[in-house]
Order: C-alpha cells, then sequence, then structure tokens
C-alpha cells in the first residue's frame, strides 16, 4: 500500500526476504513517481466500478430481463454501499461474514440473505477469471434455511374454485390444475404448441409483461405434458390454427395483474383459505405425488432443472413412505397368499397399472 493504493507485483524470487527486498525496491520508485518497469500502474477496480462492468457484460446478455432487474436491484440496494469502495482484491471472507451479520441486523431473512450471496459470488468468480487476480476468491458461505412453505388446494377445494368460475379464466385454471404450468406459460401459450394427435402441450414459450413479447419457459427448458379429456375437450371446443390460446375481451393477451384479480375475486367468493395462482402448480406436483407419481415424473412435468427443487412434494406422499417401512417388519416378507417376494408388494401397491397378471406359480413381473 503506497498513499491509499494498493500495487501488485510478482518477486523475481520465491522467498520472503526477496519478496520483502523487492517491495522496498517497488516502494522508493514509487514514491519519486517513477512508474514501475516502465509501464503504467493501473489502479485496481472497486467492487462498484466492477459491479457495473459484470453487469452490463454478463448479466444483460446471460440474463432474462426479470433476472436483470433482480440482480440490478440486489447490487444497487445491498451490495454497493456495502461493498463498493473496496478494491475486488481485497475482499475477504471476513468482509463476506461481516455483510452476512449486518444485514440480519437490518432485518433481512436468511433466503433474502442467501440470494444476495448468490449475486455476489457470481460476481467475484467473474473478477477473479476476467482480471486474473491473484489468490483465491473469498469464501461465500450460504445460510442453511428450512425448505420453504408449499401451500396446495385439497380436491374437494379445487372443485369448489372450478364452479365458482366460468369463462376463459375457468379455463386457465383448470389448465393449471392439470398441467401444473406456470402462469407466464398459460398466458403465452401457443395453439401451434397443442399437438392433437398426441394429446399434449408443449410448452415453449412464457409471455414477458414488461416487454409484451413471448421467451423461452424458466431454465430454457421445452417440455411436454399429456392432456386429460378435460382438458383436450375444454381446448378442442374452440380450436383454432395459430394465436394465443387465451385472450381478453380486446383480443390481447392476459397480463399477470389481470388473472392474479379474477383468483383473488373467486377466493373471496367462495371464502376459501388465501392461496396464489402459483399455489394451483402446487396442488398440480402434490396430487401427483399423493398418487405416488414417482418424483422424477413430477419433475419433468414441471421442468424443474434438478430433483432438489421437487423434493419439496416429498412428505406429501405418505401410502409411498408407508409401504417402504413395512419392507422393514418380517411379518409382511412373504405375501400371505402365493408366497411372492415383498417387493412385488411394493411395485403392486405403487404401479398397479403396470403389473402384469401372472399365474400363482409363477414369479409376479414388473
Amino acid at each position: 500500500m503506497f498513499d491509499h493504493k494498493r500495487y501488485r507485483k510478482r518477486s523475481p524470487e520465491n522467498s520472503q526476504a526477496s519478496a520483502k527486498a523487492y517491495e522496498a525496491v517497488l516502494r522508493h520508485k514509487i514514491s519519486r513517481g517513477d512508474a514501475i518497469d516502465g509501464r503504467e500502474v493501473q489502479q485496481e477496480k472497486t467492487f462498484a466500478e466492477f459491479a457495473q462492468k459484470w453487469f452490463d457484460e454478463y448479466v444483460v446478455p446471460n440474463n432474462k430481463q426479470q433476472e436483470q432487474r433482480m440482480k440490478q436491484y440486489i447490487l444497487r440496494s445491498a451490495l454497493i454501499p456495502f461493498f463498493g469502495k473496496l478494491p475486488m482484491g481485497q475482499i475477504t471472507t471476513h468482509h463476506v461474514e461481516q455483510y452476512k451479520a449486518e444485514a440480519l441486523r437490518r432485518g433481512a431473512s436468511k433466503k433474502t440473505v442467501n440470494n444476495r450471496l448468490a449475486v455476489l459470488g457470481k460476481c467475484l468468480n467473474s473478477a477473479y477469471e476476467w482480471l486474473q487476480l491473484p489468490g483465491a476468491r473469498p469464501k461465500v458461505a450460504l445460510f442453511k434455511c428450512p425448505p420453504p412453505q408449499t401451500i396446495h388446494l385439497s380436491a374437494g377445494e379445487c372443485e369448489i374454485l372450478l364452479s365458482n368460475v366460468d369463462g376463459v379464466i375457468r379455463e386457465m385454471m383448470l389448465l393449471a390444475l392439470r398441467t401444473g404450468m406456470r402462469q407466464g406459460e398459460i398466458r403465452g401459450l401457443q395453439w401451434s404448441s397443442i399437438d392433437w394427435e398426441n394429446r399434449s402441450v408443449t410448452v415453449r414459450h412464457s409471455l414477458n409483461d414488461r416487454t409484451k413479447s413471448l421467451e423461452s419457459p424458466k431454465n430454457n427448458r421445452e417440455r411436454h405434458i399429456p392432456m386429460d379429456a378435460d382438458v383436450y375437450e375444454m381446448l378442442f371446443r374452440r380450436k383454432r390454427e395459430t394465436g394465443y390460446v387465451f385472450l381478453a375481451e380486446g383480443k390481447t393477451p392476459f397480463n399477470s395483474q389481470r388473472v392474479v384479480r379474477q383468483l383473488e375475486k373467486v377466493r373471496e367468493k367462495t371464502g376459501l383459505r388465501k392461496f396464489t395462482w402459483h399455489s394451483l402448480r402446487h396442488t398440480f406436483a402434490s396430487q401427483l405425488a399423493m398418487k405416488g407419481v414417482p418424483l422424477h415424473v413430477v419433475q419433468a412435468l414441471l421442468g424443474h432443472s434438478t430433483i432438489v427443487m421437487t423434493m419439496r412434494y416429498a412428505h406429501v406422499a405418505p401410502s409411498a413412505l408407508r409401504t417402504a417401512i413395512d419392507l422393514l417388519n418380517p411379518k409382511q416378507m412373504l405375501d400371505r397368499e402365493f408366497w411372492q417376494p415383498v417387493v412385488n408388494e411394493w411395485s403392486q401397491t405403487l404401479q398397479p397399472e403396470i403389473v402384469q397378471e401372472t399365474s400363482p406359480l409363477e414369479n409376479t413381473r414388473v
């Protein structure tokens, strides 16, 4: 450090004594105003300076607009006020821990702090890679948080909801409950994405409210969801060739605020407990899990990038968990009628539709 500026230079010889001697020479040159090795010393970028560069050159080209707004808000409101004046190479693990403690003192939840730390970690990664900073990147340790609470409706509540709404909004709610599609995916659904022959919906678009344009769905994953009889009949009644499937009275696509208001009106009318439009997606996944559908199948239908997100629905499948525990009971080890291995009972319990019937003298096959 000299005159509140930090200079970095590798010592020609790899020893402490040589490094200290080399440092003394450099300090002497700098104090006289000489450039080191005839080159101007470039001052290291502060976090505030690099954050703007990182946002313009990484976040904007690689993230959707909603993610850009979220990261820009986190940088401006939380990270730059704390780390802004620090040079990127001087940010340490201690600084990160100080920020975590300060954020909690100001009332931020651990989940909110984790969201901010994720942005900070990615920004630091890019800084060490782009600027070739020496040393190891400071460790950014996230808080351990309980899994998020999910609200899902019972079968009776779904029936009450659908029986008290009609028109296009009812059709959109039915589609959400039977396919698990996100609100933006339903509002942006195109007739060209309906496969009438295979009776399936291809999720390849999501409607962006701010830009009023179609973009790829979350995680940029295209997925195919089979339609049940009710959904197929509902869509077939007003089949079209192209354009949006769901349009408001002015023949324009729905915006998110309007469908949310419609849902609130129905909820107040029926007296149902408080839930959001995304709860319809949770309901779809929870009902599948309760009926014993494997979680990796639920993951594919929901379009989750990892099974971790889908595991939040594991607790609503008590029948599958009970069958697993029963496997440990010696009394359950053999079938009382045909002396079949208990694994066949497990298969018949969870997937009866794919178990082939055989003679009592043969082994049951799945």
